[in-house]
Formats: structure tokens, C-alpha cells, sequence
């Protein structure tokens, strides 16, 4: 079982790069976010590598780093998540940024991926937002906020204030962020503020 391969890039196909480990070619299955971050052919890489062993083949799939591969482990754990879609759903989000669009139950950012609609996006969210906070230093604030919002429970100075940010263009779980820091700043005030004193101190974290 191979778990890590260092060596140079000999080339880039669609979805994976040769590897030449001391002139044996290994291909390389990587998230398309993963490939743009390899070097050109020629220089050295190292890569975390994850052993698919099956009945006809062998496949090597290749991350940057541990936490990349356990998210490519996890999202599989998912009914109707293979191997496609993981890389998929890393190609479009960072380890750091998954957590946190599942843990904040972030369905649109996640549907973003090839291969994910709304009802798979919402699965995901629904049997890994437990695991997701390991994988990312998460506010436990933001993540009660967005559950409050998305239940409709958030007093409607907070809701107001977010819809206002998304308004404005930011995506949803950026606003829910900037008001929930919003709202840890302000202390004891904070089930005083009115939801335009909200929307300009959420800008004011967005401005940070």
C-alpha cells in the first residue's frame, strides 16, 4: 500500500500528473485544485497518496496534504459520494473551507461541485456536519447562528442584518460570519442592536 510518493513531475494528463519516483512513473488522480498547485514538469513534489486496490486495476489518487486525503476518505463515506465526486468537491473547496460551508450548512457552496446537486449537497451536510468542526477551527457561535437562520429562530435584527449582506453580494456564510463576529463583539449589547447597527458592523468585518 502506498500512503506517499516524492519525486519529479514528468507530465500532466486531464485529471492526474506522472509522478517519476526514481524513474518508475506513478499516475496520479488529483482534485483539479490540487493539479494547479503542482509544480512544472521536471521539479520535485511530494504527494499524500490514497491505494485504491481493486479486482482490474490499481489507482493512486494524490493530495497536498493529510487533511485533503481525509476529506476524499470521508466525503465517500456518504451513500451516492465516489471517488469523482470527492475530487470534485475538493476541486471546488479548500479542507478548511468544506468544513466550514458543512458545518454552517452551506448547501449552495457545496453544489457548486460537478456531480453534486441540492439533494446530494444537502446529504453531505446532513451526516458530516458532526465531523466537519475536527477538520476546521469553527466558531461554535457561527455555527448556532446559521442553524437559527436557516430554522427561521434568529431574531429578525440578525436575519434582516445577513439577508442584507447577501444582498449585497456576499455569500451567505460569509455574511452569517461577519454578523456573528458582529454580534461577539458587541458583548451584552448584542440583543440590543438594531439590524442596521448590524449591517455596518458586519461590513466592518468584512472590511477586516
Amino acid at each position: 500500500m502506498i500512503g506517499k510518493l516524492k519525486g519529479l513531475v514528468d507530465s500532466y494528463g486531464e485529471d492526474f500528473v506522472i509522478l517519476d519516483v526514481n524513474g518508475v512513473g506513478y499516475v496520479v488522480h488529483c482534485s483539479a485544485r490540487t493539479l494547479q498547485r503542482l509544480p512544472k514538469p521536471g521539479e520535485a513534489t511530494d504527494l499524500a497518496i490514497e491505494t485504491h486496490v481493486r479486482e482490474d486495476m490499481i489507482r493512486l489518487y494524490g493530495f497536498r496534504s493529510d487533511a485533503e486525503r481525509e476529506w476524499f476518505r470521508l466525503l465517500q463515506t456518504v451513500q451516492g459520494v465516489g471517488t469523482r465526486v470527492a475530487l470534485g468537491v475538493l476541486s471546488v473547496l479548500e479542507p478548511e473551507a468544506l468544513a466550514t460551508a458543512i458545518a454552517t450548512g452551506d448547501k449552495g457552496a457545496i453544489a457548486r461541485a460537478p456531480g453534486v446537486g441540492p439533494r446530494l449537497a444537502a446529504r453531505l451536510v446532513a451526516e458530516l456536519k458532526d465531523k466537519a468542526p475536527a477538520f476546521a477551527p469553527i466558531d461554535p457561535a457561527l455555527v448556532a447562528l446559521t442553524g437559527a437562520v436557516e430554522d427561521r429562530t434568529a431574531p429578525q435584527p440578525v436575519a434582516d442584518a445577513i439577508s442584507a449582506l447577501v444582498n449585497l453580494g456576499y455569500p451567505q456564510v460569509q455574511a452569517s460570519a461577519a454578523i456573528a463576529a458582529a454580534l461577539k463583539g458587541a458583548g451584552e449589547s448584542a440583543g440590543t442592536l438594531e439590524a442596521k447597527t448590524l449591517i455596518r458592523l458586519g461590513l466592518r468585518e468584512l472590511a477586516r
